[in-house]
């Protein structure tokens, strides 16, 4: 029944019900009654949750779990032209790494005025892919979504809500100027395991809080849009680590020798 298919795989992404009902465009009530076999869903509800669960729209709609949890595959060569496609993927071991580095951020800058959950959006966003670029490896691996505010992180509301249940941050709502913001503060008494991370992982981190976390959200919006990732991607989906290695200089973080050229 393709209703307990959507409900595993919202679960396995850790959606929560609010998120895909908000992303396919419609109610969560409607939601609940397609997971449970209530209502059929159209044509165009198919395509937006297929790109959700980043699998080809025929196997979405014959319930086959054809999306593949994996590292991307490492390119073998440096040369950026040359580079093999890139699969674009939810390591599950990084998840860790998620909530570690997300606790993180929220410690160190998540009390600045500036520091909503769109910043929080986009500073996941350059932490991984400007990683990505420097060492072609990945970080916390997440799949991230185009959207017209810049990339959004897929899991960020399934793990939000979960440390909300647990009481390990709490959600403000506010405004930064004239604008409406939410704001997630981190339980004093709760920490990052900091082991999941290695020195350099860490050292990248405080670099980009260094650089980034001053900036609005209006300001890392704008950056985001001149970033190869996000000007290849197709509006609602995935952006591709690979296209990194075809920023221009404003975006790009690496300083690329005689041997990457060649």
């Amino acid at each position: 029944m393709l209703g307990k298919f959507i409900l595993g795989q919202r679960k396995k992404f850790g959606l929560t019900q609010e998120f895909v009902a908000s992303e396919i465009g419609v109610s969560r009530p409607t939601f609940m009654q397609i997971e449970q076999g209530e209502r059929d869903i159209t044509i165009t509800e198919a395509k937006k949750l297929a790109d959700i669960f980043c699998i080809p729209v025929e196997d979405f709609i014959e319930g086959r779990d054809t999306s593949i949890l994996v590292d991307l595959e490492k390119p073998e060569k440096k040369k950026p032209a040359k580079k093999q496609r890139a699969r674009i993927s939810v390591p599950q071991k990084n998840l860790t790494k998620f909530r570690a580095v997300l606790i993180y951020i929220l410690k160190k800058v998540g009390g600045k005025t500036n520091v909503g959950m769109t910043v929080l959006y986009k500073l996941l966003y350059f932490i991984d892919f400007d990683y990505y670029e420097k060492y072609e490896e990945q970080l916390m691996g997440l799949v991230y979504l185009k959207n017209q505010l810049g990339p959004t992180p897929l899991l960020f509301d399934g793990l939000i809500e979960e440390m909300l249940k647990n009481g390990e941050l709490e959600k403000v709502n506010s405004k930064f100027y004239k604008y409406p913001q939410t704001k997630y503060l981190v339980n004093p008494d709760t920490n990052p395991d900091l082991s999941v991370l290695n020195g350099q992982e860490q050292q990248h981190i405080d670099w980009e809080l260094s650089r980034l976390s001053d900036c609005t959200a209006a300001q890392l919006s704008a950056l985001s849009h001149k970033d190869a990732p996000w000007i290849a991607a197709q509006e609602g989906k995935p952006l591709n680590y690979e296209a990194v290695f075809y920023r221009t200089p404003e975006t790009s973080v690496r300083i690329y020798d005689e041997s990457d050229e060649n």
